[in-house]
């Protein structure tokens, strides 16, 4: 009876955020949209995606204990989402029965690195090993090839991405930052998100956020009240034929 309410709470609370939010979505998007330092011929991680059919993706990074995970959890199962989440290899080691979990609920899982390190201060050497390690420990407990890579802190330089591509890897970012580590309120957090959000965006959350929990059905309600429909990453980039451009869009060629 109390999670009825809870959820008749939260859909009243989506419909309300959606009616307010609607006006400013462009604008907040403008605003918020992840920097890219461009200069020259940058190589550049995944920012979001060029797409006109309303799709976008969730995803949560793995890296600092369990406590929230089971909730978000059964928040993606009872909204039907798959969302995208990126483990670093400490964490898929200390926590094998949350990743089972995560996979088995038809869940995408990418590499988050395997020590949480600012790769950029790495040499090819390193973060061959890293990503190599890292994806292997995944690919162990999950028995699927592991295919997305975030660097850890968003931190990047040229040789990150050259190498994470030479790999096979396909590096992502995120242009919607929940700032849900700062432990904003569940309110703060989805409005961040249902403002920014927009066709084709990555939104980065974390599994073990203080009210990202409480915020997740707050912030899928009213996405999908303004017509958004969820995919994990995988399925919401192109695998071929694209240009990345200087605010880090991934664009179908043919269409810049």
């Amino acid at each position: 009876m109390k999670f009825f309410i809870f959820r008749l709470k939260t859909a009243a609370f989506a419909i309300a955020m959606s009616a307010a939010l609607a006006l400013g979505t462009a604008v907040a998007y403008a605003a918020d949209a992840q920097e890219v330092y461009w200069s020259g011929a940058r190589s550049l991680p995944i920012y979001c995606v060029e797409r006109s059919d309303n799709k976008l993706a969730i995803s949560f990074d793995c890296a600092w204990g369990v406590d929230s995970t089971e909730k978000i959890l059964q928040t993606l199962a009872s909204e039907k989402v798959h969302a995208t989440f990126f483990t670093v290899q400490f964490w898929a080691e200390k926590y094998p029965e949350y990743l089972k979990k995560i996979t088995d609920a038809g869940h995408e899982v990418g590499t988050h690195s395997a020590t949480h390190s600012y790769m950029s201060r790495l040499s090819e050497e390193e973060i061959r090993a890293e990503l190599e390690s890292s994806s292997a420990a995944i690919e162990k407990v999950t028995g699927k090839e592991v295919e997305l890579f975030r660097p850890p802190y968003g931190d990047y330089d040229n040789l990150l991405i050259d190498t994470a591509n030479a790999m096979g890897l396909y590096p992502i970012q995120w242009d919607v930052d929940s700032l849900d580590w700062k432990d904003l309120s569940a309110s703060d957090i989805a409005s961040r998100i249902v403002s920014r959000a927009k066709s084709g965006s990555i939104i980065l959350m974390h599994n073990n956020g203080l009210h990202t929990a409480e915020a997740l059905p707050i912030v899928i309600d009213t996405l999908r009240a303004n017509g958004y429909e969820f995919v994990p990453i995988g399925e919401l980039i192109y695998r071929e034929n694209y240009t990345i451009d200087a605010t880090g869009k991934q664009i179908p060629k043919g269409t810049a």
